[in-house]
């Protein structure tokens, strides 16, 4: 079929180039997400760890495959244009300049995320409106094409200024990626999935180990540690910003997750043991993991972690125990942390030994608690600085 004049622009200028692609990562997970990059074949001087994340170039099709298959960082943005701008003119111009009718569709709601630091300007809202004018007026020309999906679509466009140097780029994530698109049901303050995985790497979970997750919750650490095993990819249950994009291709993105099931790998025998004391976690990670490849590989029981051993596992040297303990008003005013984190410690001591195991902490003072000789890695969750205690019982 002949391409219009349209579509060889996209074609030459959208998918026949290589473009700047930025990996934002929480903090504490860049260098894992660098691992991530080279284990899907980038090679390690094309990573360029920043403030924030990772730079690197390649190709919009490649980003999709990222988008799909990154367990770590929390979106991936393309940049798009960078200029320098010290007046609205100036920036209006350059804003202008861009061919956005090449990577937006004509149906979509924009939405706008604007950091200015140390610009003439600083004001966030002004830049957003002047840029969202032009933007939609071009986008409103008649130029271009409506979404592949047909279905409007909310797209946002992150603005940088840097003392007067500007950086425009596109989310092609949407939803951050830790929102697997598995969960239906959550708990109070659960655990972001790319942080339940940061710990399960480094606690060197592998697909030859079960895993024991005694406080589970919803079932954060027990549904990723199953995409894992399983070979499931991170975005494989849920949609993206770029699928909207006049870029984007159906066929080759199918065609990406048709391979992608090929390669699930289905269990016959429970995996993961996930338990709690609380009905309603129990009952959202049932809801949970109703999908035919999680139900499998994920046993479920209202347990206390106090009563549980792990004689259950005939390879105990192979297993990984996780723990999400409650603290700050999960725990309750009346319950001291101190001797909650002296009675955990105990109890791994006495019966997990051997055990590589994982804990969240609220502050370093908790690790003494346990009595563990545990690596602290701070991480951070709800704007809070909390740690990964990581280690071998």
């Amino acid at each position: 079929m002949k391409l219009s004049a349209y579509e060889k622009r996209v074609k030459r200028r959208i998918i026949g180039r290589d473009h700047s692609f930025f990996a934002v990562c929480p903090p504490g997970l860049k260098r894992l997400c660098k691992d991530e990059l080279m284990g899907l074949g980038f090679s390690k001087d094309t990573l360029d760890i920043i403030p924030g994340g990772i730079a690197f170039n390649t190709r919009l099709t490649t980003g999709m495959q990222l988008n799909l298959n990154l367990r770590s960082p929390s979106k991936l943005l393309m940049r798009i244009s960078r200029f320098k701008a010290d007046s609205f003119e100036k920036l209006e111009k350059k804003t202008a300049a861009i061919d956005w009718v090449l990577y937006l569709p004509q149906n979509c709601t924009l939405k706008f995320n604007v950091t200015a630091r140390k610009s003439r300007l600083y004001h966030s809202d002004a830049i957003a409106q002047r840029c969202e004018k032009i933007i939609t007026a071009q986008l409103g020309s008649g130029n271009g094409v409506v979404s592949p999906s047909g279905n409007k679509s909310t797209q946002t466009i992150h603005i940088r200024a840097d003392h007067d140097e500007f950086t425009i780029s596109l989310d092609s994530t949407g939803d951050l990626l830790f929102k697997r698109g598995i969960k239906q049901n959550v708990g109070k303050a659960p655990l972001r999935e790319n942080l339940a995985f940061a710990m399960l790497y480094w606690a060197g979970f592998s697909t030859e180990d079960i895993l024991m997750d005694p406080m589970c919750g919803s079932g954060t650490f027990s549904l990723e540690a199953a995409m894992m095993k399983a070979n499931v990819p991170p975005g494989f249950f849920r949609s993206f910003a770029f699928e909207h994009w006049p870029g984007f291709s159906r066929k080759a993105y199918d065609h990406m997750k048709k391979q992608a099931r090929k390669n699930i790998v289905h269990f016959s025998n429970k995996q993961i043991f996930a338990s709690d004391i609380d009905d309603m976690a129990i009952t959202a990670l049932e809801q949970n993991i109703a999908h035919e490849i999680f139900k499998p590989i994920i046993d479920v029981t209202k347990q206390d972690f106090f009563s549980i051993t792990p004689c259950l596992i005939s390879s105990p040297q192979q297993g990984v125990v996780m723990l999400n303990p409650p603290y700050g008003k999960r725990l309750g005013e009346k319950i001291d942390a101190r001797s909650i984190y002296r009675e955990i410690g105990k109890k791994l001591a006495a019966d997990f030994k051997g055990w590589r195991a994982g804990i969240v902490l609220p502050s370093r003072e908790c690790q003494s608690y346990l009595g563990l000789k545990l690596e602290l890695k701070p991480i951070f969750h709800g704007g809070l600085e909390i740690f990964a205690g990581i280690g071998i019982i």
